[in-house]
């Protein structure tokens, strides 16, 4: 079996290559010809061939997209190609926005949340009245979240209108929406990795002193095994957003119940492993390979 796998040519790091390095590991112990190419170098090599079509694929059987590069993975389902994880499950994941919208109404319990106006980055909020739909909707301090956003990195609590606006300054105009803050879950939640509908590995985080969890903020992580009713919720999230893979991170209700936080469709897996000693790239291929055939 072949495939091709496609990762970002701007993320050069030592976090991101050493995933790529374990997933292509484990594609030689499933039996798997993996090759690797950037989002960076195929529209390259297709203006260098004049045209984009199959050959420059090689006859791949199937492209493990390990990148948010949406438009790119349209490009090559509309070719034929099989991806893991599809265009579609991307863009879901990666729009909190989205994310939450594709999963109202389907009986996932999520945090309340109310949508930011658009703006740009040249002209800012010039009217801060629809601040007043979210003190109406839950108090302070409440979460904001940029749409766009990994680790940890962009989300903050805002304390007071005026906490809301420096955060908004902060943002540049880039997509945001506000949530409540689950004060029963500060500092807690739990990493779900899914594979093929399945639980493949969990993980507790934990933050003595920051409501984000992720372990890149300085936060602890140990074993944990998910409730029937978390397994649950990880199970049709992944279902409704058609996730081959990814992670589920889910907080806890005032009554323990579980509350979705986000889904991330290529969740880095280094930390669950050491947490686990569960080798996710081992589980991705072999989903692969058993869809395929």
């Amino acid at each position: 079996m072949q495939g091709v796998m496609i990762i970002n040519g701007f993320l050069n790091s030592s976090k991101f290559t050493e995933i790529y390095e374990w997933l292509s590991a484990a594609a030689k112990r499933h039996e798997i010809a993996l090759s690797v190419h950037t989002n960076t170098e195929i529209p390259a090599r297709a203006e260098q061939a004049g045209i984009f079509n199959e050959s420059f694929l090689d006859g791949a059987d199937f492209v493990l997209f390990w990148d948010k590069d949406v438009f790119l993975a349209r490009t090559l389902e509309a070719m034929g190609y099989r991806l893991f994880n599809c265009a579609d499950a991307i863009r879901a994941c990666d729009n909190k926005a989205e994310t939450f919208f594709r999963l109202r109404g389907a009986g996932i319990r999520m945090p309340e949340t109310v949508m930011v106006p658009q703006t740009f980055s040249n002209i800012g909020y010039t009217d801060d009245t629809f601040l007043d739909v979210a003190e109406q909707r839950f108090q302070y301090p409440f979460v904001v979240k940029e749409c766009f956003g990994s680790f940890g990195a962009q989300v903050y609590m805002a304390q007071n209108r005026e906490s809301v606006k420096e955060i908004l300054n902060r943002t540049s105009g880039r997509p945001v929406i506000f949530q409540e803050l689950v004060e029963t879950s500060f500092g807690k939640d739990i990493r779900i990795q899914m594979t093929g509908g399945k639980v493949t590995a969990t993980m507790m985080r934990e933050h003595d002193s920051d409501f984000r969890a992720n372990v890149t903020n300085g936060g602890t992580m140990r074993k944990y095994t998910p409730t029937k009713e978390q397994v649950h919720m990880a199970e049709e999230v992944c279902r409704i957003l058609k996730l081959d893979f990814g992670g589920v991170d889910i907080l806890f209700g005032k009554d323990g119940e579980p509350v979705l936080c986000e889904v991330n469709s290529n969740a880095h897996f280094k930390n669950i492993f050491d947490c686990t000693g569960i080798n996710a790239a081992d589980a991705v291929m072999e989903h692969i390979r058993n869809a395929v055939s």
